[in-house]
C-alpha cells in the first residue's frame, strides 16, 4: 500500500476503505515513479559530501535510506545535498535502531524522503521512533519529511512520529480521482506559482502553517514547531529531478522546482520560517 495513513482512532475513511483494495497493487510508492529506475546525471559529486553516521556529531544532515523509502528520491535528495555543499550523513533502520537520542540530536535536521509511510513505520522498533520524536520534541532535532516522510512524521497507527500533535493527513484529492502522479500547480504566499512533480502524497491540513497550497486550496507544505524542534512536511517532491516528469507537461523548469527544494532543505536546517499564508 502506497503512503496510507489511517485514522486516529484506528479504522480506514471509508473513501480509502473502497480505493484500499486497488492502491495496494501499486507498485510505486510516493516517491519511486517507475518511470525513475535510475537518476543519471544528478549526483555525480555525492562522495565528497556524504558521510558515515559514525561522524554524526561533525555533520549537521542525517538523511534516512532505510526499508520503506525510495532509493531514487534518496539519490535526489542527495544531489540537492551536493548543490547545497552540505555535508551529510545517511542512515538505515538498523544504524538509527543503534543510535542514541543524543546521538541522534547531534544532527541538526533529520530528512526522511518519499517512498512508503507504512513500510517505513512498520520497519522501525516503537523505542527507535520514540527517540526520533523526542530528539526533535525535547532537544531540537529539526525535521524534514517529504511525501511519506510527511505522512510518516504526522500521527500514524503504523508508527509514526506524530509530531504534529495527533493531527493525521490524507491523500491530496487526486488520489481519489484514479490519479497517481501529475505535474500540480502549487500556490505560495508571496503570489507566486510553481508546478511541481506529485505522486501519492498527502494534503497537510489541520497543523502548522501554510507555505503552499494545491490548486484546490489544501495545504501541499507545512511548517511549525514540534517543541523545541522546528518541522517542514511537503505532499509534493520538489527535488524531483527530469527523469521524473516523463510523459507529463510542466510549465516550471526542472532546475527551478530543484532550487526550492534546497531551500525547503536550508529553511528546515536553520528552524527558519519561510513566506506563509
Amino acid at each position: 500500500m502506497s503512503c496510507v495513513n489511517k485514522s486516529p482512532e484506528g479504522g480506514l475513511p471509508f473513501f480509502l476503505i473502497l480505493s484500499g483494495a486497488f492502491l495496494i497493487l501499486l507498485g510505486s510508492g510516493c516517491g519511486a515513479p517507475s518511470s525513475a529506475s535510475r537518476i543519471s546525471g544528478q549526483h555525480t559529486d555525492l562522495a565528497s559530501s556524504r558521510t558515515s553516521v559514525r561522524t554524526s556529531s561533525t555533520v549537521p544532515v542525517l538523511l534516512y535510506n532505510g526499508t520503506g523509502t525510495s532509493s531514487n528520491d534518496v539519490k535526489a535528495v542527495e544531489s540537492v545535498l551536493s548543490t547545497l555543499r552540505l555535508p551529510y550523513s545517511t542512515a538505515d533502520a538498523s544504524q538509527i535502531e543503534g543510535m542514541s537520542e543524543s546521538e541522534l540530536a547531534a544532527h541538526r535536521l533529520l530528512i526522511v524522503p518519499g517512498g512508503n509511510s507504512i513500510a517505513i513505520g512498520d520497519n522501525l522498533s516503537h523505542d527507535a521512533t520514540t527517540k526520533i520524536h523526542d530528539a526533535v520534541v525535547n532537544d531540537g532535532l529539526h525535521y524534514l519529511g517529504i511525501c511519506a516522510g510527511a505522512f510518516f512524521g504526522g500521527y500514524s497507527i503504523y508508527n509514526g512520529l506524530n509530531l504534529t500533535d495527533g493531527v493525521w493527513f490524507n491523500f491530496y484529492a487526486d488520489e481519489f480521482k484514479g490519479i497517481h502522479k501529475a505535474a500540480v500547480t502549487l500556490s505560495f504566499a508571496n503570489d507566486t506559482t510553481r508546478e511541481m512533480y506529485w505522486q501519492d502524497g498527502p494534503q497537510l491540513s489541520g497543523w502548522g502553517e501554510i507555505i503552499a497550497k494545491y490548486p484546490d486550496g489544501v495545504p501541499a507544505m507545512v511548517e511549525g514547531k514540534s517543541g523545541k524542534g522546528w518541522v517542514i512536511l511537503s505532499g509534493v517532491h520538489a527535488e524531483a529531478p527530469a527523469t521524473w516528469r516523463t510523459g507529463m507537461k510542466f510549465k516550471t523548469p526542472v532546475a527551478t522546482d530543484q532550487a526550492y527544494a534546497g531551500t525547503l532543505i536550508t529553511a528546515a536546517l536553520a528552524g527558519s520560517s519561510l513566506p506563509h499564508f
